[in-house]
């Protein structure tokens, strides 16, 4: 949900949240680009202090135009400070310039600096974090919209700092002319200031809306222009459904923008109406302090320039404002972010784990997903111990808590009570790093790295050294993803994304072998195959399990699958049922035992035909408690 706008809350309320929005900017320019971020703020200072040099010498240079003498003379007489007049706006524009050099190089750097904190803090996140609805949306917010308006926040504030000095040098020299002529360039400058702070009111009034309608528009267009969803959409002829779902919200926002934008140009006409008053005010009173003799003519000359040029910068200063005022929320995002990254990140410190854990003991665990109601537990009181080599199955219908215990089993999650030790050991006692270390994890749903072959299975341990390939060939051929490297145009250095020149793509199976090799290639002692088979055919499924099997010598393996002909010779197989162990044994004992297990089993051959249903010495009305064996 979007943050709650707040109302009635005035110009002090703007004001703090735009010096806000100036001070996580200059926190990150200061650690991003010191030095570019100190020549942008000298230049602003010396082009602020030229621009008061220029308006006194323009002082000077009319009162030698406006003496009493022959024109020539007065024009010679006049042409040292003329030079100097000239040097000081020509010494602006330099500065400018300068500033526009390093604001160039500024905000790269800045951009920079800040993605690679954002992806360092969604790096270092513990796991439990993305599936907290609120981190993972606080995250997206920052990725999408925080870096993007942060750029825009560092033009903006090189903005606010030119004009805020610009404006200061036009009042102190018009102090130093005379102390009268500050009132009068607040006459000049007030109601197009009031103008630019009431069109920004307007809009900012209409943000949460705005907001809301245009978060809603863009996840439409993403459904409508990205790859994933596009044979979904024409296979269920969804495409008149989508366009009228666009065009719902986009005709409210749209409608929205006609209303603030139509306000804002009848206050910009008032104010430049009341600019108009005022500038005539302005010349009024110049006028009347000239009668009265308080002020010379070329004073009232050089007050005249100076009205025009802080007015200028009084509305270059209000906008860039009233930019950051709107940037600052999405600023604050970002920074929001990454504190609670932070502060979910696990610490690397403890001990290290076991070079391959004896004993893994799950003991009276329950867990619950951040976010979730109290009472909805996807695991309850589950107690089971693994030995070191036993293969152990984890069965079960959809959303039983398998996946979920085998990240308990593999340090991903900590249990919310309970505990998961290696060895005796605690894993919250251990180092997460050196426990990451001793698992290998292979998931049904695989990430498709958009590199190359090569790269999408070295990364199972990248820094691993393979002279000649000979591990990674191995691991190829084991999950038989060697038969998908052979039939690339560039075999191992193909690149796998149709998102780039030269791209291939892969079907779900073949990028599944690849996910098993790059597990093979991984080589841990614990191995977790979370339905590693799922998309692969019954040739390619059996030569996996038959490579897995192979594997199995030595190493400790948790084995997830809804096929039961895939865990007939595991050493123990665990039934789950709404996150609690019912069932546990042997396949033969569970068969035996005529309950749910065997129920599952018998479903199965008949669906698929290849596993005879074993006799069943038990049965059990669906719904009775199913009593446990082991």
């Amino acid at each position: 949900m979007e943050d709650t706008q707040e109302r009635g809350s005035g110009g002090w309320q703007a004001a703090r949240r735009v010096g806000t929005a100036i001070r996580l900017v200059v926190g990150i320019i200061r650690r991003a680009a010191p030095y570019q971020a100190a020549v942008v703020l000298i230049l602003q200072l010396l082009s602020g202090a030229a621009t008061a040099f220029g308006l006194l010498a323009t002082t000077s240079v009319l009162e030698e135009l406006l003496a009493e003498g022959p024109t020539a003379r007065r024009l010679w007489e006049a042409l040292p400070d003329l030079a100097l007049l000239v040097a000081a706006f020509a010494a602006r524009g330099a500065m400018d310039t300068g500033v526009a050099l390093a604001q160039a190089r500024l905000v790269p750097a800045v951009r920079r600096e800040a993605e690679e904190r954002l992806v360092d803090a969604s790096l270092r996140v513990g796991l439990a974090a993305f599936d907290d609805a609120s981190f993972y949306d606080r995250m997206h917010r920052a990725r999408d919209r925080g870096l993007m308006r942060l750029e825009q926040a560092v033009e903006e504030v090189v903005v606010v700092i030119g004009a805020l000095l610009a404006v200061v040098a036009a009042a102190g020299s018009l102090s130093v002319l005379h102390p009268l002529l500050l009132p009068v360039l607040l006459l000049g400058v007030l109601p197009e200031g009031w103008a630019v702070l009431r069109a920004a009111r307007l809009e900012y009034d209409s943000l949460s809306r705005t907001i809301s309608w245009q978060r809603r528009v863009w996840m439409i267009i993403e459904l409508a222009t990205t790859r994933q969803a596009a044979g979904e959409i024409r296979a269920y002829q969804a495409a008149p459904f989508v366009l009228q779902e666009y065009r719902q919200v986009a005709d409210a926002l749209r409608d929205n923008q006609i209303r603030v934008g139509v306000a804002q140009a009848r206050t910009r006409a008032l104010g430049r109406a009341m600019a108009g008053v005022g500038i005539g005010a302005t010349f009024t009173v110049l006028g009347l302090l000239l009668y009265a003799g308080w002020i010379p003519l070329a004073v009232a000359g050089t007050a005249v320039v100076a009205v025009r040029t802080a007015t200028g910068s009084l509305s270059r200063l209000v906008l860039a404002a009233n930019e950051l005022f709107e940037h600052g929320r999405y600023i604050a995002d970002y920074q929001s972010f990454l504190a609670d990254a932070e502060s979910r990140a696990p610490r690397p410190t403890g001990r290290a784990a076991p070079t391959a854990p004896r004993e893994i003991t799950v003991d009276n665990v329950s867990f619950r997903y951040p976010g979730s109601p109290s009472d909805q537990f996807a695991l309850r009181d589950v107690s089971l111990t693994i030995h070191t080599g036993q293969t152990v199955a984890l069965v079960g219908e959809n959303g039983s808590g398998k996946s979920t215990l085998a990240k308990l089993i593999a340090g991903l999650y900590r249990p919310t009570t309970g505990r998961v030790t290696w060895d005796g050991i605690d894993l919250t006692e251990l180092n997460p790093d050196s426990i990451a270390d001793r698992v290998v994890m292979v998931s049904q749903e695989p990430v498709k790295w958009p590199h190359t072959a090569r790269v999408n299975v070295r990364l199972g341990r990248y820094n691993r050294s393979d002279p000649d390939d000979v591990a990674l060939t191995e691991a190829a051929e084991q999950a038989r993803a060697d038969e998908v490297i052979a039939r690339l145009p560039r075999r191992w250095d193909t690149l796998l994304s149709k998102y780039f020149r030269g791209g291939h793509e892969l079907s779900g199976g073949q990028w599944q072998r690849l996910a098993v090799a790059r597990g093979l290639f991984r080589d841990a002692p614990l191995l977790i195959w979370d339905e590693p088979t799922a998309p692969l055919d019954a040739k390619a499924e059996y030569a996996v399990y038959e490579s897995l099997r192979r594997l199995a010598g030595g190493r400790t393996v948790v084995l997830i699958t809804h096929r039961m002909a895939s865990v007939r010779h595991a050493d123990r197989i665990y039934l789950l049922h709404e996150g609690r162990i019912v069932e546990q044994g042997t396949h033969d004992e569970l068969i035996a035992l005529g309950g749910r297990y065997a129920e599952l089993h018998a479903i199965q051959a008949r669906l698929h035909g290849g596993i005879e249903p074993e006799p069943r010495q038990q049965t059990h009305e669906r719904g009775d408690p199913v009593p446990q064996h082991g």
